[in-house]
């Protein structure tokens, strides 16, 4: 698949969206790269800000196969993974599969679950299988974790570890709408009995059979030399600027490459540019960065990263035509 068939297929699913969820055009892509991309997303944001309904629109938009889990301080793995029971008449266990058997997963309030619930989706997030009793069980493909928390809340959560923030390619917000936006959500949803609701009339735009193919197309997007040094200088400057205990992963810099090239076939392009890796720089690395005690972590995570964007110098055209 070309990038110009890309770039119509995710039009059509961001009009699609866009049925549903008001103004939040740039967050919507930045999830469908996501999604392109091969990663999981996580959404911070306060209550009623429609991440669930997100999800849902993204997942009917695709025709994918759609579940959600409500993380509470009680769920175990096993309510996450599955569980082998015993088969009174077969005389065997069999495997009763759990949510994560689906192509996009919701993670809700996923801090709310305690650390050993949390872990068990790194294997899932990270590998795309999920092991049971010892035996491998390979996930539904497309497989895609979207997980949401309340930044204002902390009463009764569990904090995710690094190695769980790692795991997401993006932290995304979606924010609250401006008076015009607000108006808009009323005039959309203004039947009480929800007859109109343009979520249960949202139909698919793509087959979820498709993203292999977008994926594949995405990949053979050309990242020039001098653009893959920008993303290694970047990354590099996390690890060593000021107020920074931890700067970002290698796996970080792969998911701003990957995510790169996705972005840039979004936008019809077979190469990537420096504006591409300035426009994901903050949802794939903020969120990854642990601070000096005393700072804010998620706007001062923000803050460090646009300030490497601005004292590092990006690669010009005229640069990379001399590089070649």
């Amino acid at each position: 698949m070309d990038v110009n068939q890309i770039s119509e297929k995710g039009r059509l699913i961001t009009e699609n969206i866009g049925k549903v969820i008001i103004g939040r055009k740039q967050t919507i892509r930045f999830l469908l790269c996501t999604l392109l991309a091969g990663g999981n997303v996580l959404l911070e944001d306060v209550p009623g800000t429609g991440k669930t309904k997100l999800a849902k629109s993204l997942a009917r938009s695709i025709d994918a196969d759609f579940n959600r889990i409500q993380f509470t301080p009680d769920l175990l793995p096993s309510d996450i993974t599955g569980i082998n029971v015993y088969n009174h008449k077969e005389n065997d266990f069999v495997l009763r599969k759990g949510p994560v058997f689906s192509n996009i997963l919701l993670a809700d309030e996923i801090n709310r679950a305690t650390p050993r619930t949390q872990a068990g989706l790194l294997e899932c997030m990270e590998e795309h299988q999920v092991t049971i009793d010892g035996v491998r069980h390979e996930l539904n493909q497309p497989f895609f974790v979207i997980a949401t928390q309340n930044p204002i809340e902390t009463s009764g959560t569990y904090p995710l570890p690094e190695a769980q923030l790692d795991r997401f390619m993006m932290k995304l917000s979606v924010g609250l709408p401006d008076k015009n936006e607000e108006m808009a959500i009323i005039d959309r949803f203004i039947d009480i009995d929800g007859e109109n609701d343009p979520l249960s009339k949202l139909t698919s735009v793509v087959n979820k059979a498709d993203v292999p193919a977008i994926k594949k197309g995405a990949d053979a997007v050309f990242v020039h030399p001098l653009i893959r040094e920008y993303i290694a200088d970047i990354i590099l400057a996390t690890r060593s600027a000021s107020g920074i205990v931890m700067g970002a992963s290698p796996r970080a810099s792969l998911c701003l490459l990957k995510s790169a090239k996705v972005y840039a076939a979004l936008s019809g392009r077979d190469f990537c540019t420096p504006d591409d890796i300035k426009a994901l720089a903050v949802p794939v690395l903020a969120h990854r960065l642990i601070l000096a005690y005393g700072q804010q972590q998620s706007k001062g995570s923000i803050d460090k990263v646009k300030s490497i964007l601005a004292e590092i110098n990006a690669p010009t055209e005229d640069s990379i035509k001399a590089r070649g």
